[in-house]
């Protein structure tokens, strides 16, 4: 009984599975209204272009295929893609729209549904996207990314009160890890290599040598850290079948440098030109 719209991409570079909106609807008919948004998966149909394409198919895969239907299990506010979100549009008329200056505002919008008590869930269908090729495409359209989800933090945590009463303490400290934490990791990441090659080169001090020296902590942090994100980024090709994609896995940390450079890019530009939408170039 309600009217559904679709946020498809309609540019070349987005290729929805064709029963998509079929399934959209269908499970729209058994979800309650309170169920504001669809999500589907998204990812790349051309993964095998070159090393950048691939670990951005890991990352993608890792995100969507795992991490977001864990956010949905877990009643998470789930920060939404930019393609293929079908919407209620009783809903979203509801929450007046999106924010324009977001540059991020589609995963903006998955967090303000939260704010009012509405969920978005996922939707077991993907749409192929066409992956940026190459480094500097990939660097500006991840900066926008990080830029945008640092916007999105700091204007819901004006007045937090709204996201706590609606979305409960768990989706409260949810909204704060996968938000917060999205950018801050990248942004702390090279401080501990740093600490670990400062710490590496000097050595401990004699009276740091029987405790637990920063040295010590950094290395653990390191191995930890980016030991646990190999593993995810090697498992998560598993679910589509893309086993060739696994080794590249191993690549993750230097990966993780590399979105480390675009969030210290996206806070330069936060302070400096927060509004810029730098255009994604594909092909």
């Amino acid at each position: 009984g309600h009217d559904l719209s679709c946020h498809e991409g309609e540019r070349d570079e987005d290729r929805p599975e064709p029963d998509q909106l079929r399934k959209a609807t269908a499970r729209f008919r058994h979800l309650p209204n309170s169920v504001a948004c669809l999500q589907a998966r998204l990812n790349f149909y051309n993964a095998n272009d070159c090393w950048i394409t691939k670990m951005f198919a890991l990352d993608y895969a890792l995100w969507f295929d795992y991490m977001l239907d864990g956010l949905d299990r877990l009643r998470i506010p789930m920060p939404l893609g930019g393609t293929s979100n079908h919407f209620r549009t009783d809903a979203l008329r509801a929450i007046h729209g999106w924010d324009p200056y977001n540059v991020t505002e589609d995963a903006d919008l998955g967090i303000r549904f939260a704010r009012v008590g509405l969920r978005v869930r996922t939707l077991d269908s993907t749409t192929y996207e066409e992956a940026t090729n190459t480094f500097g495409a990939w660097t500006k359209q991840r900066s926008r990314w990080l830029k945008g989800y640092m916007q999105t933090w700091l204007v819901h945590m004006r007045s937090p009160r709204a996201l706590l009463r609606n979305a409960g303490f768990r989706g409260f400290v949810g909204f704060q890890l996968f938000i917060a934490g999205t950018f801050l990791s990248a942004l702390l990441n090279p401080l501990l290599w740093i600490v670990f090659i400062a710490t590496s080169v000097h050595g401990a001090t004699p009276q740091q040598a029987g405790v637990l020296s920063p040295h010590h902590i950094s290395l653990a942090g390191i191995f930890l850290s980016n030991g646990i994100f190999a593993y995810l980024a090697m498992l998560a090709p598993v679910r589509r079948g893309w086993f060739e994609l696994r080794p590249y896995g191993l690549a993750a940390p230097f990966y993780w440098l590399l979105i480390s450079c675009a969030a210290a890019r996206a806070l330069w530009q936060l302070f400096t030109n927060p509004w810029h939408w730098e255009k994604t170039i594909h092909g």
